[in-house]
């Protein structure tokens, strides 16, 4: 959608990893429609989810991870995010946005630091159950810290609006949220789809592919299997699946995941944040297992969401072997009802509009 944008510009910081850059395009998609121009400030990972981003402008900002030890790796990773605060500062004086709006990560720290510095209005937007360290940073002086789910641990005192908004999902997730749960006739065919990420495909390929050709052969038979896994791991879980005789489609990225997540009967997925409030909006009975490294454990608490609700099931990744997910997975895809009513409870478990709700949010914050 072009725009003229006669409201001036905004500003939106986010890079990093998808679960940073889908909300912010959320965001920018419903600021457009409102007649805003929006600039991106990101960094080169981010830039991986800038295609069909609707930005006015992007600037490719310097940022570097700061949870890195050594003398050398510390000095290293300073230089890069004053660079990176810099780069922010000359752009955010050029355009003079009228709200940076921050989503958390270590790629938005140089947009927000330099909007501090330059005495911009600024807020930030929390997609985790645990307000990330960035945004624990940045909370303190924003005019508003808005937060995707109920629970919103390691809140510092903060001086602005404290509002959940839900985590704003894409225009291509919104239009299929009606979707109904698909239809399982007794004894038919059940599509399971199976994805984890980055950080998550080699675990997910040791535990669930070897799990699911443990079945009965009544149940192999009905299993259609959508599978995300690495180039590495192709052709080590290829050969368990093909031993097995399941039906399975094998791919490291699917650009196609919403449809994919609405034409499934279960979900296998990590817990991140986008992730979970997909699985609520369409509404899809999953597994989640919590990346175990995820700062503060965060993943977990997104998970408790749905688990909770009754929508889904927890496996830590330190549980994570291929027996205790038979024993998970088994008794779950068994029943049609259960399923059924598991994806009811996933559905409305976070706030479909939130993306109008959060920018409903920052147009009240402007000076």
């Amino acid at each position: 959608m072009t725009s003229t944008g006669p409201k001036g510009w905004i500003a939106l910081a986010a890079g990093g990893t998808g679960g940073h850059m889908f909300p912010a395009q959320a965001v920018a998609q419903e600021l457009k429609r409102r007649d805003w121009r929006i600039l991106l400030l990101t960094d080169a990972r981010g830039m991986r989810y800038g295609d069909g981003f609707p930005a006015d402008e992007i600037i490719t900002l310097s940022a570097a991870n700061p949870n890195v030890r050594g003398l050398s790796a510390k000095v290293s990773m300073a230089r890069a995010m004053a660079t990176g605060v810099r780069q922010a500062r000359q752009a955010l004086r050029r355009l003079k946005p009228r709200m940076v709006i921050g989503f958390g990560g270590y790629p938005s720290a140089p947009g927000l630091f330099a909007a501090r510095s330059l005495g911009l209005p600024y807020g930030v937007h929390e997609q985790n159950a645990v307000l990330g360290r960035v945004n624990r940073r940045a909370a303190p002086r924003a005019r508003f810290v808005a937060h995707g789910f109920s629970q919103l641990e390691r809140l510092p005192p903060i001086k602005g609006q404290l509002v959940q908004t839900g985590n704003p999902v894409r225009d291509e997730v919104r239009a299929i949220a009606d979707r109904p749960y698909p239809a399982i006739e007794k004894g038919g065919p059940l599509h399971i789809l199976i994805f984890g990420g980055s950080q998550g495909a080699s675990l997910f390929g040791r535990v669930f592919a070897p799990a699911l050709a443990s079945f009965p052969k009544d149940m192999k038979d009905r299993l259609r299997i959508t599978h995300q896994v690495s180039d590495a791991d192709h052709a080590r879980v290829a050969s368990i699946y093909e031993a097995a005789g399941l039906h399975v489609e094998l791919a490291p990225f699917f650009t196609d995941l919403p449809d994919r997540m609405a034409n499934a009967h279960f979900v296998i997925s990590r817990a991140g944040a986008s992730t979970v409030s997909e699985l609520a909006v369409i509404g899809r009975p999953s597994l989640l297992v919590p990346l175990g490294i995820a700062m503060d454990d965060h993943q977990r608490g997104n998970a408790e969401v749905l688990v909770k609700a009754g929508a889904a099931d927890l496996l830590l990744e330190a549980d994570a072997t291929p027996e205790r997910a038979t024993a998970l997975l088994l008794p779950r895809l068994s029943s049609e009802e259960d399923l059924a009513l598991r994806a009811a409870a996933a559905k409305g478990q976070v706030p479909m509009d939130a993306a109008g709700r959060l920018a409903n949010v920052m147009e009240t914050n402007l000076v």
